[in-house]
């Protein structure tokens, strides 16, 4: 517990490595007990941060401004540290296998600054045997140092919900493991500071990474089921939404819907498992089943929003559709993996152009990632069909008089992706209403 007591006492110091949505609030919660080193690579990210500006818009600018946090991209940095937490992403390639570069690259870094009695936590999401595998021999060969005599590790998934504002670090449970028992003291003792609901101190590194990549897997699998039903439901003429209200009566109905499964986690970490399972020769059938499903979702809307522009009488090819909501989730600017570029793909297929709507993504990264250009909600322009794909705040509260407005001919089409509006209500209003 020397370290800890170290740390508490400020003779020691943290590091948080990949100031993300998950690395921010992580380096936050902790800066307000301990002495903290938030570090990252890109040089603009920690302009930012030290002009007091929060870029992932979770903590906000104000708490960044007072937190103390020595912001750096200079890696020299960190040989004030003594107990890392490593936060970067874990993406997958093209091909849908994991792409541990960022971790890596994270892990050659921290080894060339580690010292002897320091202990370093991986918070990626990865499978197991990631930490110990790989992250080890790259740390002992760039460190010169040997783990389990001159430092330790551990693991402690992250479980930040990004723009959740009530199921934050301070009020859920965390799970944290150790390669040893006095390791995973210090880990466990440590995470308390921020962690105030309490920790999970799993039996192993394997145990705490397997969790993790199950906990999204699992989610998958779900939205997966609802997606397949919602298919079968519309070639019975069938409404999904009142068939999950009515179910959702019993009491053990699990409550999951139908929708667009991207983002950096859910739509990723299933491929993590699925993959070290390859490596030990199975080959995984419902996870995979799941992935494939959901995948295709945004070929599946398209099709369809192709079927009620000829249904209603309009020229597929050359018409205009407005979608609002180009994230990957509601209320949260970040479109990396999102879905709906999906459905705007498929619709360029049958010649159908997209005009974007969306106020709370982030404008730049969109036309950065995919060279689509975001308008405002108050710039919206007339069109053949609107699709509401995210469920933003902003658009939670739009009626049937003010879409009328922005439709071409005197048909109104409103595709209704998370299904927020009332179908009744615009169905009487004489819209031509879909929803998944």
């Amino acid at each position: 517990m020397d370290l800890y007591n170290q740390l508490i006492n400020k003779k020691a110091k943290l590091a948080v490595v990949g100031l993300g949505y998950v690395g921010i609030p992580l380096a936050m919660a902790f800066s307000k007990k301990i002495d903290v080193i938030g570090y990252d690579a890109n040089e603009q990210k920690i302009q930012m941060y030290n002009q007091g500006i929060d870029v992932t818009k979770e903590v906000g600018n104000q708490a960044i401004m007072e937190s103390g946090i020595l912001f750096t991209s200079d890696s020299v940095h960190l040989k004030d540290a003594k107990f890392f937490v490593v936060a970067v992403p874990t993406p997958i390639r093209e091909d849908k296998t994991p792409d541990l570069t960022p971790v890596e690259s994270a892990t050659r870094i921290v080894g060339r600054n580690l010292d002897k009695g320091s202990v370093v936590v991986y918070e990626s999401t990865v499978y197991p045997g990631v930490t110990e595998d790989i992250c080890v021999p790259i740390l002992e060969k760039e460190s010169g140092l040997t783990c389990g005599i001159d430092f330790k590790v551990g693991y402690s998934p992250e479980r930040i919900n990004p723009s959740d504002k009530e199921h934050v670090l301070s009020n859920i449970i965390k799970i944290v493991s150790g390669m040893d028992d006095e390791t995973l003291d210090v880990i466990a003792s440590t995470y308390e500071l921020v962690a105030l609901n309490g920790v999970y101190r799993a039996s192993s590194i394997k145990v705490a990474e397997a969790a993790k990549v199950i906990e999204n897997s699992q989610r998958d699998i779900n939205i997966a089921f609802m997606n397949e039903l919602s298919i079968i439901f519309h070639k019975m003429d069938i409404d999904t939404k009142e068939v999950l209200k009515a179910a959702g009566t019993k009491w053990n109905f699990m409550n999951f819907k139908p929708g667009l499964v991207g983002g950096h986690c859910i739509g990723v970490d299933p491929y993590y498992l699925t993959h070290k399972a390859e490596q030990l020769g199975y080959h995984s059938e419902i996870i995979l089943s799941g992935r494939r499903v959901n995948d295709d979702m945004g070929k599946f809307i398209a099709e369809n929003i192709v079927k009620g522009l000829i249904k209603c009488g309009r020229t597929v090819k050359d018409s205009t559709v407005s979608v609002l909501g180009f994230t990957f989730k509601e209320n949260c600017q970040d479109t990396r993996n999102t879905k709906v570029i999906d459905i705007i793909r498929e619709l360029e297929e049958y010649g159908v152009q997209s005009i974007v709507v969306d106020d709370v993504a982030d404008a730049k990264e969109a036309e950065t990632l995919y060279g689509i250009d975001i308008i405002s909600l108050k710039d919206m322009k007339k069109s053949d069909a609107i699709v509401v794909c995210v469920q933003h705040d902003i658009f939670k509260n739009l009626t049937c008089a003010w879409f009328a407005k922005f439709f071409n001919n005197s048909q109104k089409l409103l595709f209704d992706i998370k299904g927020m509006y009332n179908k009744e209500q615009f169905s009487d209003a004489g819209y031509y209403y879909w929803r998944l």
